[in-house]
């Protein structure tokens, strides 16, 4: 007999709920054989295990659905390999470029919320009265 999954295995293996797993069936990523009454059971193959571990992976990596399908899915096709590392390799390069763009957007906003601390700081250290230090907090935030 051949080694397969239910649905609560791979929940308590992978530590997501039977929730996400159906909703990664109905993206088209998984696609279990279904057996009992009705054909209300699912039962994951070790292939299916993959899939999901890889899905998972993905999404660590922050790709979307769409784009670890279309790496799945190329992985299951015998054609040509090089072709399927090189759209890896382009999947995998614009999402570094997206993070490196949401780091240094990141570090923008650090360092703007630094000065306005800083900002702060100082006002609280001068004894202005609280209408002036609103009004210098206001003017403060329409120069930046």
């Amino acid at each position: 007999m051949a080694i397969t999954y239910t649905i609560a295995e791979l929940a308590r293996e992978f530590d997501i709920t039977a929730r996400a797993i159906r909703f990664y069936e109905d993206q088209g990523l998984l696609s279990p054989k279904r057996e009992g009454v009705g054909g209300r059971n699912r039962v994951y193959t070790p292939r299916e295990r993959t899939r999901l571990k890889l899905t998972l992976r993905g999404k660590r990596l922050g790709l979307t659905l769409s784009e670890i399908k279309s790496i799945v899915d190329m992985y299951e096709s015998p054609k040509d390999t090089a072709a399927q590392i090189n759209r890896f390799l382009g999947v995998l390069g614009h999402q570094r470029e997206t993070l490196e763009q949401q780091r240094a957007d990141i570090e923008m906003a650090l360092e703007e919320i630094s000065a306005h601390e800083e900002e702060c700081r100082r006002l609280l250290g001068e004894e202005n009265v609280p209408g002036s230090v609103a009004k210098e907090l206001h003017s403060a935030s329409d120069a930046a």
